[in-house]
Parts: structure tokens; C-alpha cells; sequence
């Protein structure tokens, strides 16, 4: 009896253990809808004020020629982007199907040329200046509709929950050693009053820690604008960010050949994680950053990759209020 007692007891704690657990983050939703796959934040999902979309590859009317099994075939791809070997009407059709299936149809779309800057514009409505010189636009206006293209690029929305107002961003490498994603946020509260506290930030596929190789002019100016960068990279960052990197200092002592010289060094930056620490250092919850975990050089048959690829479309991320 003694011992059946003890297990009674023991139950609760039992209970209580599971109970401080933390809870699992929702899993990212790949959307079926008017023949398309729409890719969508949880985090953001959540309001319905809202509406938003991460576009993928598949379902378009653009036709572009990749090697599948060592022969070339054509494929039809969702292409949001006006590239050179791309005809417009189908871009134009490829959008308009794209708005669709997030359910902004009938909305006000703004679109920026992009230029790798930290320019961020505030947008009343969908004027004659569209498409904007700049990388992030900001509203809270209904019916508008904001937008960023990308091909491994890290496109960033937010949304601040409490004065619905929103945010979407494109962020390269440059654009993160800039610290466009907190200067967005800066702009959101001198115009609209945001408190990074109630802004939810959500970060869509881009080029992963995996695949994105740089060389010493990115790792230097991270090392300079960032403490924390070292653990942004994998590899010989260190090498690289002190410039002593060339491995060819006396190619007298490598042995090697004329046209055998070893390749310079280097390193992967993680772009996704770099552009969380500075959110969160801007004053969002890392609770409320929430990232798709997909590689746009991995996944080629989800995402274009420009870095993978060359010859690729353009994804399209939208944010707007409805």
C-alpha cells in the first residue's frame, strides 16, 4: 500500500512537469489556391484585418528552361517579377493570379524598384511615384497593398497588432548591414506610434546559412557594424573579417602549378538570423519573429534562386490591410 501511495503522489508532479513545457510554434502553411502555392506566417495568419502571402515557384503562365536529368525542359513557373527574358503580359497575368489567391484582388498594389538601400517609404496610396527607388514601405491604409520582390533575398513583413499598421522589406546582405528591418520599425513609430513590443515580424524564404558562401569584403563590414556577428558565419570568418585570408601569401612555398593556386577562402552567413538578432534588438519579442526555415538554393523546385540559378524568376511578398 506504501508504495501504491507514493505513485499517487508522484502524479502530480508528473503533471506539473508537462505543463512547463514550452509550447510548440505553429509550422509555416504551403496554401493550395486558384492553382497556385501560397506560402503564409502563422504568427500573421492569426488577424483578420490581414492579409498576406509568400508566392512560390510552381503554377504560372512564364515559361523558363531548366536541366532536369541532364536534358532541358520548360517549365511553367509563377514569374513576379519583369525580367529580361520574361514577356510583360505574362508577368502582369502571373501578379494578378498571385493577388488572387491571397485575396487582394481588388486592392491597391504598390511595388518598389529595388536598389539594395535602407530607403523605406511611407505610402498613402497607390500613386502615379509607383514604383518607388527603395528597399521597404510602411502603411495604415486599407486597401493597399504592400510588396517586395526576391530570388534569395530575405523579404521581411510586420505587422503591428495593436495600430494595425504594416510593413513589408526587402533585406540582402546589404540591406542587413544597413539595418533596414529596424530602421522600418523606427519609421513605423515616429509615424504611426508603433511600440516594438506589438509589432509580429515574419521572414520569408530566402538563401540559407547552408548555402549563402562569402567572401572577405561582406565579412569585414559585418565584423565593423556588428559585435555578434561571429556567429552569424560558419567558417573561417575570423580569417576573413582580419583580412588575412589569402592563401596565396607565398605561392612560392604551395608547390603548385601556375593556374593551381588555392581559392580564396569562405565563410556562410546566415542571413535569417542575422535580420532576427536585429529585430530583436530593435524591441521585438523573439517570440513574435518567426521565420519559413526554407532555402530558396536548396528548394529550386518551390523558390527561384538567382545565386543557384542566374537565368530565374522573382517571388513576391505581400502585406496589406483589408
Amino acid at each position: 500500500m506504501a508504495k501504491l501511495s507514493a505513485s499517487k503522489k508522484r502524479a502530480p508532479r508528473k503533471s506539473a512537469q508537462r505543463k512547463r513545457r514550452p509550447l510548440a510554434r505553429a509550422a509555416w502553411l504551403l496554401r493550395r489556391a486558384a492553382g497556385l502555392q501560397i506560402l503564409e506566417s502563422p504568427a500573421l495568419s492569426k488577424f483578420n484585418w490581414l492579409v498576406h502571402g509568400f508566392s512560390t515557384r510552381p503554377g504560372g503562365s512564364s515559361e523558363l528552361e531548366s536541366a532536369v536529368s541532364g536534358k532541358k525542359k520548360k517549365e511553367a513557373i509563377l514569374n513576379l517579377g519583369f525580367t529580361d527574358w520574361d514577356k510583360r503580359e505574362r508577368v502582369e497575368a502571373n501578379r494578378q493570379k498571385f493577388f488572387h489567391a491571397i485575396g487582394a484582388a481588388k486592392m491597391q498594389v504598390v511595388t518598389l524598384r529595388q536598389i539594395h538601400s535602407d530607403i523605406v517609404h511611407k505610402i498613402h496610396s497607390a500613386s502615379s511615384e509607383n514604383p518607388r527607388q527603395g528597399d521597404a514601405l510602411i502603411t495604415r491604409e486599407k486597401s493597399i497593398l504592400l510588396t517586395v520582390q526576391t530570388a534569395d533575398c530575405i523579404p521581411i513583413l510586420l505587422a503591428d497588432t495593436k495600430r494595425r499598421a504594416v510593413a513589408a522589406i526587402h533585406s540582402g546582405w546589404r540591406g542587413t548591414l544597413a539595418r533596414i528591418a529596424a530602421k522600418t520599425l523606427g519609421r513605423m513609430q515616429m509615424e504611426f506610434g508603433t511600440r516594438p513590443e506589438d509589432v509580429v515580424a515574419a521572414l520569408g524564404p530566402g538563401i540559407g546559412r547552408c548555402c549563402y558562401e562569402v567572401g572577405e569584403e561582406v565579412a569585414k563590414e559585418f565584423a565593423a557594424q556588428f559585435p555578434e556577428a561571429r556567429g552569424w558565419f560558419d567558417g573561417p570568418f575570423d580569417a576573413l573579417a582580419s583580412g588575412e585570408s589569402d592563401p596565396n601569401w607565398l605561392p612560392w612555398l604551395t608547390m603548385k602549378p601556375p593556374g593551381h593556386a588555392p581559392p580564396p577562402l569562405r565563410a556562410h552567413l546566415d542571413l535569417i538570423a542575422a535580420n532576427r538578432a536585429i529585430l530583436a534588438a530593435a524591441g521585438v519579442a523573439p517570440k513574435n519573429i518567426s521565420s519559413s526555415s526554407y532555402c530558396t538554393a536548396c528548394r529550386t523546385d518551390l523558390f527561384f534562386s538567382y545565386r543557384r540559378e542566374r537565368t530565374t524568376g522573382r517571388m513576391m511578398a505581400a502585406i496589406g490591410i483589408s
